[in-house]
C-alpha cells in the first residue's frame, strides 16, 4: 500500500490545498483536503487497462465552483430539506434556500467548500487519509457544534472504505455522504444507461415535482423503481420524469454494513458493489449534467454518470415517520460505506 501527497493548488487567501493518491497492487484513488473530494478512481478493465471511473475536474479552481458536487463530502445534512426550514425542540431553524426554495446539500456553504485538517496513514492492510473538522454552532443555520472525523481508505482487497464519525454539544440533524459520480466504463465514456444496477431495496421514497418526499415509503414492485434484480439503468428511465433522483430504503439485516447496490458495465467488465450502515441510498443518474467541462478535456452530458449516495432519508427533520436523523449530545454519529471493485 502506498500513499503520495502533493500540492493541488492554492486558495485566494494563500492557503495550500493538498492532493493524496492512495495505491494498492491493482487500483488507486485520489482525494483532496478541499471538501474531502475524491478526484479520481483508477480501476483496470477486464483486459487490465486502467481507466479513471470518477467524473471530476482537472484543477482546484473548478472544484471551488463545483456546482454539481463532483466527488465531495456533503453535510451537515445531505440531500434536500423542504422550504429550507425545520423545527427542533420547539425552535425553527432557517437554512440556505438554494434549490427551488428548498435547501440542497446544506446550501452554498456546504462542507464541500471548506478545507479540512488531514492526516495520511498506511499499513499492510489499508492506506488512506483521515480528515477532521469542527463545524461551529450556527454554521449553515444548524444548531450545535459538530466535531467530525472522516476516514477514506483503500484496502488490499480493492475496497474504498469511507468511515464517518461525529459528535455534538446540542441536538442537531446530521446526514453525511459522499457525492462521487461513477461511470464504470470510464469517466469520459459517455452514457451509463447500458450499465446494469441492482438495488437491495424493496421500498423507495416518492417525491413531488421539486424532489421533496411526500412522506410515503412505497413498494417498488410493479414500478420503474424496481431494481431488486439487475437491470439496465436505461430500461425504465423514460417512465421517470427527469430520470432517477430518488431515495431507496435499504433492506437491513443489522448494524453492520448491509448490501446496498451492485453495478456492472458489460463493455469494460468492471463491477462495483456497495455496502453501508445507512438506512437509505440516493440513486441519481446525472440528470442535470449538460455540457460540463470535466477533466482532461472531457465534456459530461446528461446520464454520463450515476451516484449512489448512502444517507438518511431526504427531508427527514420534517418527516417524523422517517428514520431519525437527530444526533444528541453524548451519542456518536457513526456510519460506514464500502465500495468494492471487481474487474
Amino acid at each position: 500500500m502506498k500513499i503520495r501527497k502533493r500540492t493541488f493548488g492554492m486558495l485566494s487567501n494563500g492557503r495550500k490545498v493538498s492532493l493524496y493518491t492512495i495505491t494498492n497492487r491493482n487500483m488507486s484513488f485520489s482525494v483532496t483536503n478541499y471538501g474531502c473530494i475524491i478526484t479520481s478512481i483508477v480501476v483496470p478493465d477486464q483486459q487490465g487497462k486502467p481507466e479513471d471511473i470518477a467524473l471530476g475536474y482537472s484543477t482546484l479552481e473548478s472544484y471551488i465552483a463545483n456546482p454539481v458536487f463532483f466527488g465531495c463530502l456533503v453535510g451537515r445534512f445531505a440531500n434536500r430539506i423542504a422550504g429550507g426550514t425545520f423545527s427542533l425542540a420547539g425552535k425553527e431553524y432557517t437554512l440556505d434556500k438554494n434549490d427551488n426554495g428548498n435547501c440542497l446539500h446544506s446550501g452554498s456553504r456546504g462542507y464541500h467548500r471548506m478545507v479540512w485538517k488531514s492526516k495520511p496513514f498506511s499499513n499492510r492492510k489499508e492506506a488512506g487519509v483521515v480528515f477532521y473538522r469542527t463545524s461551529p454552532d450556527g454554521e449553515q443555520g444548524f444548531p450545535g457544534t459538530l466535531d467530525m472525523k472522516i476516514k477514506y481508505a483503500l484496502t488490499a482487497n480493492n475496497d474504498i472504505v469511507i468511515s464517518y464519525s461525529a459528535k455534538t454539544d446540542a441536538p442537531t440533524p446530521v446526514n453525511l455522504t459522499n457525492h462521487t459520480y461513477f461511470n464504470l466504463g470510464g469517466h469520459d465514456s459517455g452514457s451509463i444507461l447500458g450499465q446494469t444496477v441492482q438495488l437491495f431495496a424493496d421500498r423507495y421514497v416518492p417525491v413531488d415535482g421539486n424532489a421533496i418526499p411526500t412522506g410515503e415509503v412505497l413498494d417498488v414492485a410493479g414500478t420503474p423503481f424496481d431494481f431488486r434484480s439487475p437491470k439496465e439503468i436505461g430500461k425504465d428511465i423514460e417512465a421517470v420524469p427527469g430520470g432517477y433522483d430518488h431515495n431507496w430504503e435499504i433492506n437491513r439485516a443489522g448494524d453492520t454494513p448491509n448490501p446496498v447496490a451492485g453495478v456492472y458495465d458489460p463493455v469494460s467488465g468492471r463491477a462495483m458493489t456497495v455496502y453501508s450502515t445507512q438506512p437509505g441510498v440516493q440513486f441519481y443518474t446525472g440528470n442535470f449534467l449538460s455540457g460540463v467541462a470535466g477533466k482532461n478535456g472531457a465534456v459530461y452530458d446528461k446520464n454520463a454518470a450515476f451516484c449512489l449516495e448512502t444517507q438518511h432519508f431526504p427531508d427527514s427533520p420534517n418527516q417524523p415517520s422517517f428514520p431519525d436523523s437527530i444526533l444528541l449530545p453524548g451519542d456518536r454519529y457513526r456510519h460506514e460505506t464500502i465500495w468494492h471493485f471487481d474487474f
